[in-house]
């Protein structure tokens, strides 16, 4: 049985501290797009939930990979049981999910706006700004933040994918989200509504986000390299 320090690298006696910068490290050596794959890369996330859990002693389980180099598991069709019904989605589909209203922080300073103006996003409704800038999506539920921008073709910024870094760190301007786990933003930014987009996913109808905000003040240490937002352009 593989044991979850082992794949992370540290003693089973390391304290908090040494498993959170070993959990870092081996984020960004094992992703898919930093040259690791997606099984390793699934692997040691799952370590890592195990050890703060304290379930240090259960068989680590993860799934193989197709030829694509996803999990398995991800590209094989979902039992028609656990399917939404075809026709109630037909009749509707924007009855379900959360309509999210975006803006990219970098046009702020562009235009001389604060984060925390009342009227930001009715200002950038008027700003005719690119539709990358500024739109708005539908996050159908079980999808995060992340997933929905990128299946609606827009290139947000992140990099571990896992809650393991700030890279796709959002500021919830209105609206709620969910974020099942935190263990890289410090309260007195998740208190002032920045989240992880990568890991939270809406609980409120409608939301406003401003995307990109992975260089505000206190962020810039608890980035990784963001080759894949870098590289990507709209609708790739």
């Amino acid at each position: 049985m593989v044991s979850p320090f082992d794949v992370l690298e540290v003693d089973s006696d390391a304290d908090d501290a040494e498993i959170e910068r070993a959990y870092r490290q081996r984020v960004k050596e094992s992703h898919p797009d930093h040259g690791g794959s997606a099984r390793e890369f699934q692997l040691v996330y799952t370590a890592y939930r195990q050890i703060i859990a304290g379930n240090t002693d259960a068989e680590l389980e993860v799934a193989s990979e197709d030829a694509g180099g996803r999990p398995a598991e991800a590209s094989q069709p979902r039992p028609e049981s656990e399917r939404p019904d075809a026709e109630s989605e037909a009749e509707d589909p924007e009855e379900t999910g959360s309509q999210v209203e975006f803006l990219n922080y970098e046009t702020l300073a562009d235009h001389g706006w604060q984060i925390d103006d009342e009227d930001l996003f009715e200002k950038a409704s008027e700003a005719d700004l690119d539709p990358a800038d500024h739109g708005r999506f539908l996050v159908k539920p079980r999808e995060n933040l992340l997933e929905a921008a990128e299946s609606r073709g827009f290139a947000w910024p992140y990099s571990c994918r896992g809650g393991a870094c700030a890279n796709c760190a959002i500021a919830v301007v209105d609206g709620a989200v969910q974020m099942p786990s935190n263990h890289i933003l410090p309260s007195s930014m998740t208190d002032n509504g920045i989240q992880l987009s990568c890991i939270s996913a809406p609980v409120t109808d409608e939301m406003k986000v401003v995307y990109n905000v992975k260089n505000l003040p206190g962020l810039d240490e608890l980035r990784l390299p963001s080759d894949p937002f870098d590289k990507a352009q709209l609708n790739d």
